[in-house]
C-alpha cells in the first residue's frame, strides 16, 4: 500500500496504544505522528497537516469524554476537513456517538482488529481524497438503473466514488424507487465484486428467528436443528451484506446487530466460539430514522453506524423526464419474456403515464406495462390499457378538498381502487400497487382505510 504522503496523527494517553497503532500504520504503508494529550494534539495540528486523526475520547483519569469532544471541536478549527475516527471502549459508544454528532467521521472500539482498523483508515482517506466527478468513469456499472434526472445522476455520482471503499451505506427512498439496485451498483463496482451479495429483508424475519437466520446455529442448537446452517453474515464474508427494510428491525435485534457491525464477530446458535467475518454493509429503508431515533425506536449507535454515506433516491414523481425511457425498457423485457412481439405505445398513453404519481413508484410503473402488454390490441397500447386516474385532473379537482394534499388524497385513491379490484386480496392490491403488503399496511393506516 502507498502512502501517497498521508500523515496519520494518533492521540491518545496511552503509550502502549500509540506504539501499537504506529507500528501497525507504518506497516501498512502510512507515515505517523503521535501526542499523549490534548495540549501536545493541538500543538502539533498548528504546526503540520494532517490526513486523517485517530483520537481517544477519555485521557488522565476522566471518563466524561468532555476533554474529548473539546479536542475533536478544536481539530475542526485546525484541520478543518480533516476525516477523524474516534476510539473508544465498547461501553463508551454513547460518547463515541455525541463525537460524530460533533462532526467525527468514524468510530471505533477498543480493542480494535488490525484488520477493521486499516479498512476504516482507507475508507476515510479514499472519500475525503476522491473529488466529486461529474460523468461516469467508462467502467461504471449502473446495474440497469435507467434515467438522466439530476437528483439520480447525483446519487450514482456518489456510488461511484464510495464503491471502492468500505464505507457502510444507508439507503432512503419510498418502496419501488429501486435502492436494490443501488446496493448492488455499489457491491458490482467495489473490490467485492467477485464475491458474494447477500440480501436480507429484515422486515420478513421475525424477533425469534433472527439470530438463527442472520448468525446460523449447530447442530442440536434447538429443537428442529438437525444440521449445522450458516448465516447470512457468514455467507457474505469477503463480499457485501445488504440489509433492506433495517427500519423494521426489533430492538432488541438492533443491539446484536450493532455488536457484528462494531465488532465484526459473531457466535452460531449452540456454539461459544467467535467468528470473524470481512463484510461490507449496505443498508435501506423507507422509514424516517431521525424520527424513530428521537422516539427510541431506532438505536442511535446503531444509526451512526450503518449511515456513513448516506444516498435518498427520488420518487418516481421527481423525476418524470425519465418515464418514457422506462417504460419502453420494460416493454422491451415484457415482449421478450413473454415471447411477443414488441408493440407501439400512443403517445397519449405516453403522457398519461408521465402524468401520474405513482404510489408504487418504478415497481408499480413495470406492472402497468406488464399488464398493458398483455390486454393491448392491434400490436398498440392506448390509454385504455392503462387503469388509472389522470393525476392532474384528479390534482385539480381534490386541491381545495381540505386537510390531506391532493397528491394524498390521489395515493388513498388508489390503494382503496387496488383493494376493491383485488376483492380485498391484500397481497394482490399490494402486487398490482407495486408495493409491498408491509407498505400497504402502513398506507392503510395512515389514511384510516378498512377501518
Amino acid at each position: 500500500m502507498e502512502n501517497n504522503g498521508n500523515l496519520i496523527l494518533i492521540i491518545d494517553d496511552d503509550r502502549t496504544v500509540r506504539l501499537s497503532l504506529g507500528m501497525l500504520l507504518k506497516r501498512a504503508g502510512y507515515e505517523t505522528a503521535g501526542a499523549a494529550s490534548p495540549d501536545e494534539a493541538l500543538a502539533l495540528m498548528r504546526a503540520n497537516r494532517y490526513s486523517l486523526i485517530l483520537m481517544d475520547m477519555n485521557y488522565s483519569l476522566s471518563t466524561t469524554g468532555e476533554e474529548g469532544l473539546h479536542l475533536l471541536r478544536q481539530a475542526a478549527i485546525f484541520q478543518p476537513d480533516v476525516p477523524v475516527i474516534l476510539m473508544t471502549a465498547w461501553g463508551s459508544i454513547s460518547l463515541a456517538v455525541e463525537g460524530m454528532k460533533a462532526g467525527a467521521f468514524d468510530f471505533m472500539t477498543k480493542p480494535w482488529t488490525n484488520l477493521d482498523l486499516l479498512q476504516r483508515v482507507e475508507t476515510a482517506l479514499n472519500l475525503n481524497n476522491k473529488s466529486e466527478g461529474n460523468a461516469e468513469a467508462p467502467g461504471f456499472d449502473r446495474c440497469g438503473i435507467i434515467g438522466k434526472n439530476r437528483a439520480l445522476l447525483e446519487v450514482l455520482d456518489t456510488v461511484e466514488r464510495v464503491a471502492a471503499t468500505d464505507a457502510s451505506v444507508l439507503i432512503l427512498g419510498e418502496n419501488g424507487t429501486g435502492k436494490e439496485l443501488i446496493a448492488k451498483a455499489l457491491h458490482t463496482n467495489s473490490r467485492r465484486r467477485d464475491k458474494p451479495f447477500v440480501m436480507v429483508n429484515l422486515g420478513g424475519i421475525s424477533q425469534s428467528l433472527f439470530e438463527s437466520e442472520m448468525f446460523g446455529h449447530a447442530k442440536g442448537a434447538f429443537t428442529g436443528a438437525a444440521a449445522e446452517r450458516k448465516g447470512r453474515f457468514e455467507i457474505a464474508d469477503k463480499g457485501t451484506i445488504f440489509l433492506d427494510e433495517i427500519g423494521d428491525l426489533d430492538l432488541s435485534c438492533q443491539v446484536k446487530l450493532l455488536r457484528v457491525l462494531q465488532e465484526h464477530t459473531f457466535e452460531r446458535l449452540g456454539e461459544s466460539r467467535p467468528k470473524r467475518v470481512d463484510i461490507r454493509v449496505v443498508c435501506a429503508t423507507n422509514a424516517d430514522l431521525n424520527s424513530m431515533v428521537a422516539q427510541r425506536l431506532f438505536r442511535e449507535d446503531l444509526f451512526y453506524r450503518i449511515n456513513l454515506v448516506t444516498l435518498r433516491l427520488p420518487a418516481l414523481r421527481e423525476r418524470r423526464e425519465d418515464i418514457p425511457e422506462l417504460t419502453r425498457h420494460f416493454m422491451r423485457l415484457g415482449a421478450k419474456e413473454m415471447n411477443i412481439s414488441l408493440p407501439e405505445i400512443s403517445p397519449e398513453a405516453l403522457d398519461r403515464l408521465v402524468r401520474y404519481d405513482y404510489p408504487g413508484n418504478i415497481r408499480q410503473l413495470k406492472n402497468m406495462v406488464e399488464r398493458a402488454l398483455i390486454t393491448c390490441r392491434n400490436g398498440r397500447i392506448e390509454t385504455s390499457d392503462f387503469d388509472i386516474t389522470d393525476s392532474l385532473a384528479s390534482a385539480l379537482s381534490l386541491e381545495n378538498a381540505g386537510g390531506e394534499s391532493g397528491l394524498e388524497l390521489m395515493e388513498k385513491k388508489a390503494i382503496v381502487n387496488a383493494i376493491e379490484n383485488s376483492g380485498g386480496n391484500l397481497s394482490r392490491a399490494a402486487l398490482n400497487l407495486g408495493i409491498s403488503r408491509q407498505a400497504l399496511y402502513r398506507r392503510m393506516e395512515k389514511y384510516d382505510i378498512g377501518k
